[in-house]
C-alpha cells in the first residue's frame, strides 16, 4: 500500500535514506552522506513522502512538484518491484517526472530506463564533483 508518510516513520524511513546512500554511492566519500543527514532527516519532516508500507516501511519516494527527489528501498525488499510500484504510483498523477542519478550509479541509471526514463542533460555536481545525469519520462496521450 502506498500512502503518505506518517511522522512516526520519519526514523525509519531516514535510515533507508543514509543506508540506500552509503550502499548505492560508494564512489562518494561517506562523510557526505553522514554530514548531510541531520539536514536530510529534517527536510523529510515537511517533504512530500509516500511510502510502500503495511505493517512496515519498505521504501519510499521523495517529490518535489514533478522532480522525484529519489526512491529508496530498504535492502531487505529490493529486487521486489517497491521502487516500480512507487515510480507507477507517482506516472498516475504526473504528466512528467524528472530525476538526477549518477552515472556511475548504473544499476538505478538502468532502472530508471526500463521504466520509461530518458536522458534529457548531463553535468557535473557541484558538490560531489561526479557526472550525473538528468532523466525525465513524459506521459504518452494518445488521442
Amino acid at each position: 500500500m502506498i500512502r503518505k508518510m506518517k511522522d512516526s516513520e520519519l526514523e525509519k524511513v531516514s535510515q533507508i535514506w543514509l543506508d540506500s546512500n552509503l550502499e548505492a554511492h560508494d564512489f562518494i566519500d561517506k562523510n557526505f552522506w553522514l554530514d548531510n543527514y541531520p539536514m536530510v532527516k529534517e527536510q523529510f519532516k515537511t517533504a512530500e513522502i509516500y511510502v510502500d508500507a503495511e505493517s512496515e516501511v519498505k521504501g519510499f519516494v521523495g517529490l518535489q512538484d514533478d522532480y522525484i527527489a529519489g526512491i529508496f528501498v530498504e535492502k531487505s525488499y529490493r529486487n521486489q518491484g517497491i521502487g516500480k510500484k512507487l515510480i507507477n504510483f507517482l506516472k498516475k498523477n504526473h504528466q512528467e517526472l524528472s530525476l538526477d542519478v549518477y552515472d556511475k550509479n548504473i544499476r538505478a541509471k538502468q532502472f530508471y530506463e526500463r521504466n520509461g526514463f530518458e536522458v534529457s542533460t548531463q553535468s557535473i555536481e557541484r558538490e560531489t564533483g561526479e557526472k550525473e545525469s538528468r532523466l525525465v519520462w513524459k506521459k504518452v496521450n494518445y488521442g
